[in-house]
């Protein structure tokens, strides 16, 4: 039992189990009383942020890790990377105890933060990697190498001269990406890595984070509030409410576990049809194309096609799941959550 326990650790890039985080928090008056009656006779409330939470990460998988706002997210990336003490828990990220080896564990993660940027404002972001290189204590040729790989996978070669002040969101994104896939990290944790980003730019940060994962075997926590990446980078899904893991489960089978609808768009010769079927949802009506939404508990899809076939000729029929947005509502909904 003692060998396979250790080979499921040596396979493991972020093991949790039965993590606890408590807060205590003092409790503040109102009015002048309350507020000296605070200073010398102070009360105190415990928050329980994390409530016995566990989970196993495989190297090399693509996690997104969601949930409402104060749900647990970022107390628990804290504690993965070291900032934070856990009040009860074992945890090990990549073999490492976050809070007592955080030296070492430093060599081994990077970190993206939408909201803040490990970048030098004032400074082309070249000096910034040249800077973590040093602190990295990555050899010259190693980080001439590595840099100019990243350099042409990310195509920010013209960004790297310019002050980071003058680049655009999307552009300070890629360089710090950039920045923290540097050192090689084994387990990268990303929060919020597109917010603010336009169409086109979230695209890009996507797909070079999935492919360079896939490349690497880079190891992805993600928490993000858009769907989007969460679809496009991610295979498996942990959804926290409350301090608690109420799902973890592939992406996959939360797909088909939680969809009640299907889009059904019809391409007709004729300009419009109707169906009026139980559970039938008219959801767009153009001439020639109509599309409707199936609740699948209802309805059946074959139905709805039967009921079109009678009353039209059909050019073209498209069967699809509703986006992971819907999806995670309806979670969100059955667990009464707000996000």
């Amino acid at each position: 039992m003692e060998l396979y326990n250790a080979f499921i650790v040596s396979m493991s890039a972020l093991r949790v189990e039965n993590l606890s985080k408590t807060f205590r928090l003092k409790k503040s008056g109102s009015g002048f009383s309350g507020v000296m009656k605070s200073f010398f006779a102070p009360q105190w409330s415990d928050v329980h942020a994390l409530q016995n939470i566990s989970f196993d990460i495989q190297k090399g998988e693509r996690v997104a890790f969601i949930g409402p706002n104060g749900a647990g997210k970022s107390t628990t990336i804290k504690i993965l990377s070291g900032i934070l003490n856990p009040s009860v828990g074992q945890v090990r990220v990549n073999g490492f105890i976050p809070w007592q080896e955080r030296e070492q564990l430093a060599y081994k993660i990077g970190t993206v933060f939408g909201q803040r940027s490990q970048l030098w404002y004032h400074l082309p972001a070249k000096d910034t990697f040249d800077l973590l290189a040093s602190a990295y204590e990555i050899k010259s040729q190693i980080y001439k190498k590595r840099l100019d790989n990243l350099v042409d996978i990310f195509e920010i070669a013209p960004l790297l001269d310019k002050p980071v002040r003058q680049l655009s969101l999307g552009q300070r994104m890629r360089c710090e990406i950039v920045a923290s896939f540097l050192h090689a990290p084994d387990t990268l944790f990303l929060d919020e890595p597109t917010v603010g980003l336009d169409v086109s730019a979230k695209a890009m940060i996507r797909d070079l984070v999935y492919n360079s994962s896939k490349t690497d075997g880079t190891t992805v926590l993600l928490t993000s509030h858009d769907t989007g990446d969460i679809e496009k980078v991610c295979d498996r899904v942990i959804i926290i409410d409350e301090g608690k893991i109420i799902i973890d489960q592939s992406i996959f089978k939360l797909r088909s576990e939680y969809i009640r609808q299907k889009i059904v768009t019809f391409q007709t010769k004729e300009e419009q049809i109707a169906i009026t079927l139980k559970g039938v949802t008219e959801i767009e009506n153009k001439p020639h194309k109509s599309v409707f939404s199936v609740d699948v508990k209802i309805q059946s899809v074959e139905a709805v096609i039967q009921d079109a076939m009678k009353q039209s000729t059909l050019r073209d029929i498209t069967v699809e799941d509703p986006p992971m947005e819907e999806i995670l509502k309806t979670i969100y909904k059955d667990n009464q959550m707000v996000a």
